[in-house]
This record gives structure tokens, C-alpha cells and sequence, in this order.
């Protein structure tokens, strides 16, 4: 099995069967959903298995429901990550949705073009994210390097992560907010991951998650330097935070994320990336 598209849901409401009717739409058909409750108290488990598609989709293995108590988000991602059989894996959260029905095929396709690659090569392969809540397109960079680390990451939204990846380190639940960053300079930093470009929209984004609530936001930081200070060393941290301090992070980051700016903002990072390509 190609993929596996892991949804962690607690009390979703619609936005969970907004999230799993748009992997029903993809062309692609190598995967599996697995849809790991967390307990709601809500109808939305109700509501996913009386839609049909839902239904012959349970009935033939191809989506999988866990419903078992967890400590949190990432705590229900591990518990999903023990069931998956796809080669490749993405986190798809409630409310977000695959951009349009040939994302998988179109990734398929570039994985496919990288099978001449050493067997043993673990792969992340990521893409562009379209922000619902701003309305503007997030272009990830063309390259991972320690600054991308440091600075701005792609959406785990737009991941598809090698299921190895996962066997030796899963997400660190002490972390409530930067567990998924956290694996992924782990990836980088300890597992030398090889990370392959894909210009391709992969999901629509909410917004709004728990990184982004205004109570959040210290946390946020917090556990940012916590993360950083894992894998990176002191003349690195202190080379990135001088570039960060002189091009305006604080400022541009309020641009990206304002909703009258942030079309232009992505524009321009979207023009500089391809430039640089």
C-alpha cells in the first residue's frame, strides 16, 4: 500500500467528514484513512459511518476507525502510527483538506520517479499549502537546509513522511505544540532524511490550530528554543537568530499571517524561491 492518511479527530463536528470526503474524491486509490478518536462525545463518529462512502470504505479495510482515550494530539498520532501500512504517511488534521482530487496520483508520481534511489534512503517528500483562513498559497522552500529548520518548516500538512521514519522516534508527547517540528529536525538533523520538493499544492489549510491561539503563542515559543537547542549548536543558533533579528522576522510574520497581506507576502517568497531554484 502506497499511503496511509492518518486523521486524529476529538469532538470534529463536520469537519471531520469535511476532511475524509476529500481523500474519497482523489483518483489515486492506493491508500488507507485511519481515523484515530480520541472519545468525542459529539455525533461526528455517527455521521462518518452512515455515509455510504464512508461504509463500503469500512467494510473493505480501507478506513479504519480507533476509538481509545489519548493524552493529546500527538499521543493519538503514535496510537494511529502503529496501525499504518502505507509506505508513505500524512497527517491530515479535522477541518483540512487535500487540494484536489490528484494530489496523491501527482505525488505517486514523483515518488515513483525516485525509485532508482539507494533502497535504504528515507524520503520526506513535501509540498505547497493553501491557507483557507488567509487565502493565500504557503510556498514551502525548494530546499531543507539548518536555517529552513530554524525559521519556517513545511506544513506537516503537506508531508508524506517514510513510515521508517517513525520506527525509531515517534512524537514526543512532552511536547504539546512542536512535536511534529520536533521529529522533523530529528529527521533532518539526526536521521539525514533526504527531503524531495514536490511544486504541488497538497492541502487546503485551515488555520487557526493550537500553535496559533493567542494562549498558545508563549508555549509556542517556548517549546520552539526547547527544540531548536536539541539539534542545533550554539554558533548555529546565534547565526540564525542575527539573520532572523536583521530581516524583520516579527514584522514579516505579521504580514504572512495577516489576511489583507498575505496573498503579496507568499507571492514574493514564492517568486524569490523559484529564483533561487
Amino acid at each position: 500500500m502506497r499511503f496511509s492518511i492518518i486523521t486524529v479527530s476529538f469532538d470534529a463536528g463536520e469537519k471531520l467528514q469535511k476532511t475524509v470526503s476529500s481523500i474519497w474524491k482523489q483518483s489515486f486509490t492506493d491508500y488507507e484513512v485511519i481515523v484515530k478518536d480520541g472519545g468525542s462525545t459529539d455525533t461526528s463518529l455517527e455521521k462518518l459511518r452512515e455515509n455510504e462512502e464512508a461504509e463500503r470504505a469500512l467494510e473493505s479495510g480501507k478506513l479504519r476507525l480507533i476509538t481509545c482515550p489519548d493524552s493529546g494530539v500527538y499521543d493519538g498520532m503514535n496510537q494511529a502510527l502503529e496501525k499504518c501500512r502505507g509506505e508513505y504517511i500524512l497527517f491530515l488534521n479535522c477541518g483540512d483538506v487535500l487540494h484536489d482530487g490528484n494530489v496523491l496520483k501527482a505525488v505517486d508520481r514523483e515518488i515513483e520517479n525516485h525509485k532508482s534511489r539507494a533502497a535504504d534512503e528515507k524520503l520526506i517528500f513535501y509540498g505547497n499549502t493553501f491557507c483557507i483562513r488567509t487565502g493565500a498559497w504557503v510556498h514551502s522552500a525548494p530546499e531543507i537546509t539548518g536555517f529552513t529548520c530554524y525559521r519556517n518548516i513545511p506544513c506537516h500538512q503537506s508531508c508524506f513522511y517514510d513510515k521508517r521514519l517513525f520506527r525509531k522516534k515517534k512524537y514526543d508527547t512532552e511536547l504539546k505544540i512542536r512535536a511534529d517540528y520536533d521529529h522533523f529536525l530529528w529527521c533532518f538533523y539526526v536521521e539525514k532524511a533526504n527531503f524531495q520538493y514536490m511544486d504541488i499544492t497538497i492541502a487546503d489549510y485551515e488555520g487557526g490550530g493550537i500553535s496559533e491561539s493567542s494562549e498558545n503563542r508563549r508555549r509556542d515559543r517556548q517549546e520552539h528554543e526547547e527544540v531548536v537547542r536539541r539539534y542545533m549548536k550554539g554558533t548555529e543558533l546565534f547565526q540564525y537568530k542575527t539573520i532572523m533579528l536583521l530581516t524583520l522576522a516579527p514584522l514579516r510574520r505579521w504580514i504572512a499571517e495577516s489576511s489583507s497581506m498575505s496573498g503579496v507576502y507568499h507571492k514574493i517568497k514564492a517568486f524569490v524561491y523559484r529564483e533561487h531554484r
